[in-house]
């Protein structure tokens, strides 16, 4: 999430309480999940296995809740209980609607058609020869290219399914984040596609989608990938262009799939997959090697 303006280090601590190590007038751009943090802006960390990756990060801030050694050129905000304090910030700075008010605060194309029992968000941006089907619901701070078809029941825009457990319970990270779909994408009945937490969940240009699909929260979609029904992508994964994934194909958090490759019918990936391959199994492996494997097998 971007900030409309940047802010200093001091305003930040003010907002939650903590403590700053490091210039008080140290420029903030904003916040972000630590998968797609940038220079500027503020991640998280609440466990020590993960200080490391969060103080070498692109962040510029971290919030952290014990007092470490702070890098050279970055700051700390040191809070008791920094995912509390993560989801302060961005709601201090994000207006959460989750369409409880009728402000309608949208814009829309020449030529798009949008059904009237779509349901749209604030914040919407919709752009030309578009055709938005039945019960389409559009979450708020969604931008939609030109001439993109989603079809009946499909959302864009819902929650992030980024929980802690805090005293026996699941606690939720709000999600401020976004959609972006990019022109000429057309997107099936019934499909599910998250908000960033912080950042962009994006669907790159002329990819299509089938039916009944899960996108995750902060997962980049590149161009023209082909996607079947029933596959289930989970969040902060990137999947270059032209990528084809077959139907029940799961994918695990944060993972990347290079540029062309194939992925076959209930595939399971929970590892970076190299592009101009095709592959399948439980556990992703090339085909070819897949089937050399099987006749191994078989003749034993």
């Amino acid at each position: 999430m971007t900030f409309n303006q940047p802010q200093t280090l001091k305003t930040i601590a003010e907002i939650i309480g903590a403590r700053i190590i490091g210039d008080e007038n140290f420029p903030v751009l904003g916040t972000n999940e630590i998968h797609r943090v940038k220079n500027g802006e503020i991640v998280f960390v609440n466990h020590p296995k993960y200080y490391d990756k969060a103080l070498n990060s692109a962040a510029s801030i971290v919030l952290i809740d014990k007092e470490v050694a702070c890098p050279e050129g970055k700051a700390l905000l040191v809070s008791e209980d920094p995912f509390r304090d993560f989801n302060k910030i961005n709601t201090h700075f994000t207006r959460i609607y989750n369409f409880t008010e009728q402000l309608h605060d949208f814009e829309v194309g020449e030529g798009t058609k949008i059904h009237p029992s779509a349901v749209i968000g604030n914040d919407v941006k919709i752009g030309s020869n578009c055709i938005i089907f039945p019960n389409v619901v559009i979450g708020d701070r969604t931008t939609i290219g030109d001439n993109v078809i989603i079809q009946s029941g499909t959302v864009l825009g819902g929650d992030a399914f980024y929980y802690r457990k805090l005293n026996g319970n699941f606690d939720r990270l709000i999600s401020v984040g976004n959609v972006i779909i990019e022109d000429h994408v057309e997107i099936g009945n019934n499909c599910t596609i998250d908000r960033g937490v912080t950042d962009s969940t994006i669907i790159g240009e002329g990819s299509i989608l089938d039916n009944l699909i899960q996108i995750g929260h902060d997962t980049v979609i590149g161009k023209k990938v082909l996607i079947a029904s029933l596959v289930a992508i989970a969040g902060c994964c990137i999947i270059e262009d032209e990528v084809t994934v077959w139907g029940q194909v799961g994918i695990a958090s944060g993972n990347r799939v290079g540029k062309g490759a194939v992925l076959l019918g209930k595939t399971g990936v929970n590892k970076d997959l190299e592009g101009g391959k095709t592959y399948f199994g439980q556990l992703a492996e090339e085909f070819r090697d897949y089937l050399r494997k099987e006749v191994k097998l078989k003749n034993l």
